[in-house]
């Protein structure tokens, strides 16, 4: 496993660790290697995991769901 256990880093580490990968998230599928590509998957797996683990019931803004989506469809239309 690459980087330290997901579980082991408190709040504040956690959410440091999953800015970063999501800020090279882009430049890791259009340039890195095959190899590259899915171990940054597999970290961003983890780290996304263990963040929906200890936020179950995190605030889920209404225009990201499917019914907002399609209000926001029709509202521009």
């Amino acid at each position: 496993m690459n980087g330290v256990d997901p579980g082991r880093l408190n709040d504040q580490q956690l959410m440091k660790e999953l800015q970063a990968i999501h800020r090279t998230r882009h430049d890791t599928l259009l340039h890195g290697s095959n190899d590259a590509l899915r171990v940054h998957n597999v970290r961003m797996a983890q780290l996304e995991g263990e963040y929906l683990r200890r936020h179950p019931r995190r605030p889920v803004a209404p225009g990201r769901t499917r019914e907002g989506a399609r209000e926001r469809r029709c509202a521009e239309a």
